[in-house]
């Protein structure tokens, strides 16, 4: 009995002191960097940040023995302010790896700095071509959607359908420009023409004086080389002043999310063609994950916010695999290892940074044509990876070897 009673005793010190020293260890931290409150919030914001939190549940809330912490911060939609919360976070707080990092602008600041310190950032919100490209690192990667496969599956599409002439309204800033710029190359090379353009400040609320000159340009569509409330506004008024009825002209989006088309209304958006990189309704595992989803933040993700789940499991399940935090022992796995989720089958992380997936085509439903709130894509196509994003060979990242 005494022998028997010193063994459970044995057993509960050795417990005890395993439990103490995974108490021991630091959390691994995962910072995001998001618009909170400004025009992006309801693309990535609180959203992105929940999507993170149930990817860290789902994982078992814990890896290597240390318990896996979700941290955000709002930037404002400032770029200095995105690279001051990254410096911060790395440098003070412990974070390991930064997620989502909303908008163009401020990923750009933010991955900076995150490469001068040799740490993971994945990109889910923001969009530019360049995050591969020339502001690529050994340690970075572009997860969800890019100006280059926006302006290819939506800009080929409309031209094939008999929209040739385009003008764009641009967001004055790195993203913008560069998704006008993709646009611009895929239509000329179908054989369409660009008749002009006009840039618009961010956050702008008055699209008049913009419009005016996209409907004297007698351009048969009108390219939106812009994003969330910029988006939202800019159809808007475009419907009040008659663009598409009166003028003839067609409205293209060349980044849109169901969220903004909730905002619009289908009576305004019906027949808007979308490239998408994710949508709620598209099959059983997209439905389960969104159901989930709604429960806590009370609308279906967006393509970014879906993103974010994905990229911080797959990081997670790297990391556990690896054995370490360490960077290029993580990135090594996740590269090696394909992406099979909600998010994407057989999705891939190449040496340039760019995760290639299936990108979808939709055109928004009529109203008579959806059957409750939230029901407003039609899938057209389905683009494989391989066609939607830029050519490995083509790319600007000084990683990829010619």
């Amino acid at each position: 009995m005494k022998r028997a009673t010193t063994g459970i005793v044995a057993a509960v010190l050795a417990l005890s002191a395993t439990v103490a020293l995974a108490q021991g260890k630091p959390p691994l931290k995962l910072g995001g960097i998001l618009d909170m409150s400004g025009l992006y919030a309801d693309i990535t914001g609180p959203g992105s940040e929940t999507a993170a939190k149930m990817a860290v549940e789902d994982f078992g809330g814990e890896v290597l023995g240390r318990k896996v912490e979700v941290v955000a911060a709002d930037h404002l939609n400032k770029a200095d302010l995105a690279a001051s919360i990254a410096r911060d976070m790395l440098d003070n707080q412990g974070v390991e790896m930064l997620y989502d990092v909303a908008a163009s602008a401020t990923a750009l600041a933010a991955g900076e700095i995150a490469k001068a310190r040799n740490k993971i950032v994945m990109y889910s919100g923001p969009a530019s071509i360049r995050l591969s490209n020339e502001a690529c690192g050994p340690y970075t990667v572009h997860y969800s959607y890019d100006t280059f496969g926006q302006a290819n599956v939506t800009g080929l599409a409309t031209v094939k359908s008999g929209f040739e002439t385009w003008f764009f309204l641009t967001a004055d800033y790195a993203f913008g420009q560069d998704l006008e710029k993709d646009t611009t190359n895929v239509v000329v090379k179908a054989g369409g023409k660009v008749l002009g353009g006009v840039k618009h400040p961010l956050n702008t609320s008055d699209f008049s004086s913009f419009l005016l000159q996209a409907q004297s340009s007698k351009a048969k569509v009108v390219g939106l080389a812009n994003a969330g409330g910029d988006t939202i506004n800019a159809i808007k008024q475009a419907a009040e002043f008659g663009l598409t009825k009166s003028g003839g002209q067609k409205l293209s989006p060349l980044l849109a999310f169901v969220t903004d088309i909730d905002s619009v209304g289908l009576e305004t958006a019906q027949g808007l063609l979308l490239a998408e990189a994710f949508y709620w309704d598209l099959n059983d595992d997209t439905r389960a994950f969104s159901k989930r989803f709604v429960e806590r933040v009370k609308r279906p993700p967006t393509a970014a916010q879906a993103s974010v789940y994905s990229s911080v499991g797959h990081y997670l399940k790297a990391v556990k695999a690896a054995g370490t935090t360490d960077a290029a022992a993580v990135m090594k796995v996740m590269k090696e290892t394909p992406v099979n989720d909600m998010f994407a089958r057989n999705g891939r992380i190449r040496e340039d940074g760019r995760m290639v997936h299936d990108m979808y085509l939709f055109e928004v439903k009529k109203p008579s044509e959806s059957k409750a709130r939230w029901d407003y894509y039609k899938l057209l196509a389905t683009i494989p990876g391989s066609e939607a994003f830029q050519p490995l060979e083509a790319s600007r990242c000084p990683l990829v070897k010619k």
